[in-house]
């Protein structure tokens, strides 16, 4: 038979273990995702760069360099977040191009 003070130490390590999980858990990075522009032969490439400028904030020479990807090879990496912000980029970016109605597509997959 086990003795009150075995039973105290065992379940202080108990609760030890249970903390340290919590604490891996909590600390573990999250998922990232890319977001991702795909090419059309409709939307204008003034439109992709104002997109990439207002939606991932880059500059001019780095918004024609991603347009200009789009544009020859199909698609392009904007940026990788989190899932939350991920989400909201390819919505915002879908809602804008709907709104001036160009067909600009937005995706997003796991990094």
């Amino acid at each position: 038979m086990s003795s009150w003070k075995e039973l105290a130490i065992s379940e202080h390590h108990l609760e030890e273990a249970v903390i340290d999980e919590a604490l891996k858990n909590e600390l573990q990075e999250s998922p990232k995702y890319n977001v991702l522009l795909l090419n059309d032969d409709y939307t204008p490439m003034d439109f992709v760069i104002e997109v990439l400028s207002r939606f991932f904030n880059m500059n001019s020479d780095q918004a024609t360099e991603i347009m200009l990807m789009v544009h020859y090879k199909g698609k392009a990496l904007c940026g990788t977040y989190s899932a939350e912000i991920a989400e909201t980029k390819v919505d915002q970016v879908s809602r804008f191009a709907l709104e001036h109605q160009h067909p600009l597509k937005c995706m997003m997959e796991k990094a």
